[in-house]
């Protein structure tokens, strides 16, 4: 029967909506009794889908995860949320009725990199505060930051004219509002757009095909079940190993090789376990993270 301290890995949780990210670990760590337990992409309340949860020393490694997301967006035309979503205060904007056409021709102005202003309704960091922490006492500063973001496909999967109601599927760079990119739609179709859903299909390597519901996850033995070695999630390359150079990195020394390219990343692994990150300088790999 494992232990808790044996849980080292990431698990590819489905969240459900109605919960926050944070509700999702608090719960994990309740079920596994362990409180190094780190997820990765915060969802809103209202999203659901993939969210990668690190456990135990894998939390140490949510820094190297991949950062490119996907996500299928559910929206209505005509109306406005002072959050962007229907979470917020929901008015009707235009009766105006829009067509595919000039939807998949709008859509074309969010391709590449764009700059986004976050919602209100955010967390993103302003004069100390949190905006939705301003926005709940009725403050919304007319100079937040406009960020750069990369979008690397956007298209309208779904559209249905008589209601005025579709969904679009966006690939996209971290820190990406998907709420932003629907308010800025209906602007630029001088109609509205509110999201009404969202769903997150992939993370970095993790993927909603594979996803597992966080009910399922009820004790120590099926989180071990579905924990996803940190070898095979990385997104760098490997060396292997030997037993003389496990015993080396165990006390923090590096690896004399001359593979891999100056300031290279790399996974040391031991019997398919990761044993350390490490970083290419010269001609050795410098212990970064150990993970003995």
């Amino acid at each position: 029967m494992p232990q808790t301290k044996d849980l080292f890995g990431f698990i590819n949780v489905f969240k459900p909506q109605g919960i926050t990210s944070h509700d999702v670990v608090s719960r994990l760590r309740k079920v596994l009794k362990i409180k190094q337990i780190g997820h990765t992409g915060t969802l809103d309340p209202l999203a659901e889908g993939v969210l990668p949860v690190a456990i135990g020393r894998a939390a140490r490694l949510i820094e190297y995860l991949d950062e490119g997301k996907a996500y299928v967006a559910s929206l209505q035309f005509g109306k406005v949320s002072d959050t962007y979503d229907t979470e917020g205060n929901v008015t009707d904007f235009s009766d105006k009725k829009v067509t595919r056409e000039e939807i998949t021709n709008a859509l074309t102005k969010f391709q590449g990199e764009i700059e986004q202003i976050p919602p209100a309704y955010s967390a993103v960091h302003y004069n100390g505060k949190r905006l939705y922490e301003l926005a709940r006492e009725g403050i919304v500063p007319d100079d937040i930051p406009k960020r750069k973001v990369f979008i690397e496909k956007i298209e309208l999967v779904e559209f249905d004219e008589q209601n005025q109601s579709a969904k679009i599927e966006v690939e996209c760079s971290k820190g990406t509002y998907i709420r932003s990119i629907v308010h800025d739609l209906g602007q630029e179709l001088r109609c509205g757009a509110v999201m009404t859903g969202l769903l997150r299909t992939k993370s970095g390597k993790f993927n909603i095909d594979n996803a597992i519901k966080l009910d399922d996850i009820t004790n120590i033995q099926t989180a071990q079940n579905c924990l996803l070695n940190p070898v095979d999630i990385l997104p760098f390359n490997s060396y292997k190993l030997t037993e003389f150079e496990l015993e080396k990195v165990k006390h923090g020394q590096g690896v004399v090789t001359q593979d891999f390219g100056e300031n290279e990343l790399v996974c040391l692994v031991y019997c398919d376990n990761l044993a350390a990150v490490a970083q290419k300088s010269g001609n050795k790999l410098l212990v970064r993270k150990v993970f003995n």
